[in-house]
């Protein structure tokens, strides 16, 4: 399976310039992302980018990964049209530029249950409570069988039917690491002490 990093977005409410480059202990937050696709069973790399992120751009050509550069039109418009230009029929993984804390066994452990699956894609969640626990109030909040539940920014979906709404496997982990993407300068902290062992 390949992989598809969404990283053309603005980032104007973390308002630290381009967001996959802002720096978490040193290193970028698309370079933990991309660190844990290399590790895991992903083949492929693609990078997503826009006009918006010419350092990001630069910084994955300097990486020589396969950067697809879109309209910047809105996250599903520009993800369509990134699927398209890397040429992937398969199912791919779409995944936010924006968890630092993701890991290569959880990127395959998403990938393990996509594959038991019979439903053509597969997105991922997070219940409330986990947010709750961490003290964050996510942007997005769905009803789910009766669960409250936030879409973790990971989907899997079939890149022949890119174009078209697709049946979806909600897979909901309690995961810190799904829980927390950057979206304000709070969320780097919060990241901060999660790898720093503070939080508990």
């Amino acid at each position: 399976m390949d992989a598809l990093v969404m990283a053309g977005g603005r980032g104007s409410r973390l308002k630290m310039g381009e967001k996959p480059m802002v720096r978490l202990f040193g290193r970028s937050l698309i370079d933990y992302v991309v660190l844990a696709l290399e590790e895991s069973c992903i083949d492929r790399i693609f990078i997503s980018t826009t006009e918006n992120v010419p350092a990001t751009r630069q910084w994955a050509l300097d990486r020589e990964l396969s950067v697809v550069e879109t309209g910047s039109y809105g996250y599903v418009a520009d993800m369509i049209e990134a699927v398209q230009k890397a040429c992937v029929k398969d199912p791919i993984m779409v995944i936010m530029a924006d968890l630092p804390l993701v890991t290569s066994d959880l990127i395959d452990g998403i990938i393990e249950k996509y594959e038991e699956r019979p439903e053509p894609a597969l997105s991922t969640h997070t219940p409330l409570e986990l947010h709750s626990l961490l003290g964050r109030r996510p942007d997005s909040l769905f009803n789910y069988q009766g669960q409250l539940i936030v879409p973790a920014g990971i989907n899997v979906l079939n890149g022949a039917d890119i174009e078209k709404e697709q049946e979806d496997y909600h897979l909901i982990l309690k995961r810190i690491e799904l829980a927390v993407n950057v979206n304000v300068a709070e969320d780097l902290l919060l990241c901060e002490k999660i790898m720093q062992g503070d939080f508990l």
